[in-house]
């Protein structure tokens, strides 16, 4: 066996960052057309069916539409991997008529329905489809555009091929969850998800459902939670979807502490390992460690305990207070957030409008708004001038835009921004200093 085919048949490939897979990808965007690009497709066609899987998938990132033809003729191939490779390939680099050619063609429901989802605003015509996927995927379109008076009638046809559809259509809660969010129609979810739920054949769907509407919506989970707890604990048997549900809703702290009763029939999490805070600093300390730092310092780790400690201890030098300066004026970002209530503790309240400026555009920031939001909190009462800013992200209906590797990652992390925001509200209602 020569190159690439070994590369191909032993996986390194398929490998991110192994020598083979960066050596073909050269060889064939240095020429599309020749002789490694031809042999991956004459790949597609091994006996092997590891090796036409993994052609495919090579063919996907590299060929694109030069590989329609051969994908075309892999969607009735014994391998099911391999059927489902190539009709994602077709759908994404096809013409639209080839991709309704072979919709019409193959009898594969997965690989109708990869087609039919890949054909856009035009599956909204496969509404009389045989397959109750792609009926599901059509009927999900024209929801997403019907008038508010065709909403029941599609919601009902959605219903009824729920069961069916999720056979072959992955994540189809999560679809109409997300059609849902765009017509702005998040009681309507609460209430379909309640349906889907009840059924013990749509109850997958209702999951996904549920969990969608608790990645999207704040109130979700404490709307939901009791209804995803209820048929968990009449489940016999282990459903993933469902567990997978009511995890998301319990990332929720007003979920939690509204049904904090429900909380003992659900297997309990482990909380996390305790970090050991550092030694506290000394204004001799702090000195020290700031001395050996240039003036033009921008970070500095623990920057709001150093300057603090030389504050407790009185006025700063000269040298320490353009240190503080740079930190809290040229860079946005953790040591900003920490250093801006110690500037105007130093600068004194001339300084708070601009600190404000600075400070509250940040607050939404999933990096860095929750240490923005704690150096408000510190200032007290004399950062109420930024209690829209707080409030207003307190009051969001739908979830901070987030972008983690997860969609309960992105839920966490707005959850901490809202837990943020509302002990920053309440520290700035009721400090009376």
């Amino acid at each position: 066996m020569t190159w690439p085919d070994e590369a191909v048949a032993d996986g390194s490939a398929t490998t991110p960052g192994h020598p083979s897979r960066s050596a073909l990808f050269t060889a064939v965007r240095a020429d599309p057309a020749g002789p490694v690009a031809t042999r991956l497709l004459q790949l597609a066609h091994a006996d092997a069916p590891h090796v036409r899987r993994a052609a495919l998938d090579l063919l996907h990132g590299l060929a694109g539409a030069r590989a329609v033809d051969t994908a075309l003729t892999r969607l009735d191939d014994p391998d099911a991997g391999v059927r489902h490779r190539a009709a994602r390939l077709v759908g994404q680099y096809g013409r639209p008529d080839r991709v309704r050619a072979a919709l019409a063609a193959v009898p594969d429901p997965v690989v109708r329905t990869l087609l039919a989802a890949s054909l856009g605003p035009a599956v909204a015509r496969l509404g009389d489809d045989r397959l109750a996927s792609v009926r599901f995927l059509a009927r999900l379109h024209l929801l997403r555009t019907a008038p508010p008076a065709r909403w029941r009638a599609l919601d009902a046809a959605l219903m009824t091929d729920a069961e069916e559809a999720a056979l072959h259509l992955e994540g189809a809660g999560r679809l109409w969850g997300r059609a849902l969010h765009q017509l702005a129609r998040e009681q309507h979810a609460y209430d379909i998800a309640g349906r889907l739920l009840a059924d013990p054949g749509t109850r997958g769907v209702g999951a996904e459902l549920a969990g969608e509407a608790c990645h999207i919506w704040r109130a979700a989970p404490v709307a939901l939670l009791p209804l995803l707890v209820r048929h968990q604990s009449q489940e016999t048997e282990i459903t993933p979807g469902l567990d997978k549900a009511v995890a998301t809703a319990l990332l929720s702290g007003a979920a939690r502490r509204t049904h904090r009763s429900l909380l003992t029939r659900v297997p309990s999490v482990p909380p996390p390992a305790a970090v050991t805070a550092p030694a506290p600093l000394t204004a001799a300390s702090a000195a020290l460690l700031l001395s050996a730092r240039p003036v033009g310092i921008v970070r500095l780790r623990r920057a709001g305990e150093i300057f603090g400690a030389l504050l407790d201890s009185g006025p700063l030098s000269f040298r320490q207070a353009a240190q503080l300066y740079n930190l809290t004026f040229h860079r946005p970002g953790r040591a900003q957030a920490e250093c801006a209530p110690l500037w105007l503790r130093h600068a004194g309240p001339a300084a708070l409008s601009r600190l404000l400026a600075l400070m509250t555009p940040h607050l939404a920031d999933y990096a860095i708004g929750t240490y923005y939001l704690a150096g408000l909190a510190r200032m007290g009462r004399a950062a109420r001038p930024a209690l829209p800013a707080v409030t207003a992200l307190i009051d969001r209906r739908t979830r901070i835009p987030v972008n983690d590797s997860t969609r309960d990652g992105e839920t966490r992390l707005d959850e901490r921004l809202l837990a943020a925001a509302l002990d920053t509200r309440h520290a700035l209602l009721t400090d009376t200093g």
